[in-house]
């Protein structure tokens, strides 16, 4: 080993969405063990979209009105680009690394254009690096694409950069060389069980503030897995699956052991004594009940309350008495659709609504709250599909009820689906989850969904007496946004405050 060798991570992320990423907190104390310093650039703070994506969950009645403002949390005053320019300067990396999703490409590629003149070689890697390689290696900026997971690729890659040795038969990268682009097959896949713990050290502390119920709380954030054992089409995991599949890496979807998993939370709430613990797993109960019944027993040595989320097919009375002995506090389902025949043949979710109700009847009993998603505008959606999602939601009663966009993300089955009926082109670019992208499908309109999302959780949850009123509140004229707002005051006094009342009652 010879010298110091530096590599400066840029976060471009959703303007105030505070969710720290699992994969920069693994990838950091990777580097560290190895002996590379590490920084961070992050977008999260500055103030770059109209309106942030939690407060526009706040006005489409998705989320408790809540203040980041009490934890002392607020914008940067600065420019983006130049402090990024200074942060090169004075940081003078050895590797500029960017993790890019969907989401936020046109941001991480602005960023990168920012410090075209410094000239340290650019990783970028991510999800939607995996699926669009050959996008964002074309970008001038990019110097370097990592396909599937990064943690052993990017230490080698330094190694390598470091001793000044030629990295381009690095396994899981694709490296520009000499005007062509060398692609390495791909490793196999990291042993979650040997990675080290997770840091959020190179994260500024507020971002282990997330709202909940109106609150704000310390949060930190467990991989207790990875992957996904389901196949929903509007979901990149089975693709991810197939891809890992076919390339020989080994099998996605991994869980950690109980013991590694309770020795990585102790060693997380000494050193960030964080009131709440969120565990980052696609669907919590679907492991083994004597897997869970081990958890349960060993988490009793953390005790903090949690939140996690899971598949309303996973739900049994058993699992979720478990849960609540946990110090359960909050969870999360995705409905996604109400109608049986569509959720299936479309989404490839495969239970009843009977089953569903009755998973949702458990959970309450119990006095878990609970969140639901929703997901309106899929292909081939009819105005009478969305009101079977929202007739589910009225026969449910949910903490807080998400209400998004289908988003057609590359690396998904449904994504190749409306490229094939001609609903979407390749080059269309989504934005979040709440605004999805437009189809050009005439079952519905963009416009008309937008009106739909906004006033979904009115029509799940005013009396059906109400929906004239309502179905005025969808347009986005003067008297429709007034009926809105008129509606909204209504929904606060009749669903929010009441379920708060509820809560402080227990």
């Amino acid at each position: 080993m010879s010298g110091r060798f530096k590599v400066l991570f840029i976060y471009p992320n959703t303007e105030m969405a505070t969710l720290v990423p699992i994969n920069l907190s693994l990838l950091a104390p990777c580097l560290r063990e190895a002996g590379f310093e590490v920084e961070l650039f992050d977008t999260t703070y500055y103030k770059w979209e109209e309106i942030n994506f939690e407060q526009k969950k706040v006005d489409l009645l998705q989320l408790r009105p809540f203040s980041y403002k009490e934890k002392g949390v607020d914008y940067r005053d600065t420019d983006m680009y130049e402090d990024l320019r200074k942060k090169v300067n004075d940081f003078s990396p050895d590797l500029i690394a960017i993790t890019l999703v969907e989401d936020t490409f046109d941001l991480g590629i602005s960023l990168l254009a920012a410090i075209r003149d410094y000239k340290a070689p650019v990783i970028a890697g991510g999800v939607f690096v995996t699926f669009s390689a050959e996008e964002v290696i074309a970008n001038e900026d990019v110097d370097i694409v990592c396909i599937g997971e990064g943690e052993e690729a990017l230490v080698e890659l330094c190694e390598k950069m470091r001793r000044r040795e030629d990295y381009s038969s690095v396994l899981n990268l694709w490296v520009k060389r000499e005007g062509r682009i060398i692609k390495n097959p791909m490793r196999k896949l990291t042993d979650i069980n040997a990675l080290p713990y997770i840091d959020y050290d190179i994260f500024e502390r507020k971002h282990l503030y997330r709202p909940m119920q109106g609150k704000i709380y310390t949060m930190i954030h467990v991989e207790i897995d990875r992957g996904c054992p389901y196949d929903c089409t509007y979901c990149e995991a089975p693709h991810l699956r197939k891809l890992f599949q076919e390339q020989g890496c080994g099998i996605y979807y991994r869980r950690k052991r109980i013991d590694r998993v309770i020795d990585e939370m102790k060693h997380l709430v000494r050193k960030y004594n964080p009131d709440y613990i969120n565990f980052n797993a696609e669907s919590f109960l679907a492991r083994p009940l004597a897997e869970l019944k081990e958890f349960a027993e060993r988490y009793r040595e953390i005790g903090l309350p949690f939140w996690c989320q899971s598949r309303p097919e996973t739900v049994t009375e058993e699992k979720i008495k478990i849960l609540k002995e946990m110090n359960c506090q909050n969870m999360q389902f995705g409905i996604e659709h109400g109608n049986e025949e569509f959720r299936s043949r479309m989404l490839n979710r495969h239970y009843t609504n009977k089953q569903m109700l009755e998973a949702f009847k458990i959970v309450e009993e119990y006095g878990i709250a609970y969140t639901v998603n929703n997901i309106i505008g899929f292909p081939d959606e009819t105005r009478e599909l969305v009101f079977d999602t929202i007739a589910v939601n009225r026969h449910i009663n949910p903490a807080t009820m998400n209400v998004y966009l289908f988003t057609p993300y590359k690396g998904t089955r449904l994504y190749q689906y409306c490229i094939e009926k001609g609903y979407l082109d390749r080059s269309d670019k989504v934005h979040q989850l709440l605004d999805g992208v437009p189809l050009k499908m005439d079952t519905i309109s963009y416009h008309e969904l937008k009106g739909l999302q906004r006033t979904f959780p009115l029509y799940a949850k005013m009396p059906e007496a109400m929906f004239k009123e309502i179905r005025v509140a969808e347009r986005f004229d003067n008297e429709g946004n007034e009926m809105f707002n008129k509606l909204r005051e209504k929904y606060y006094e009749m669903h929010f405050s009441q379920h708060r009342q509820t809560k402080e009652e227990d």
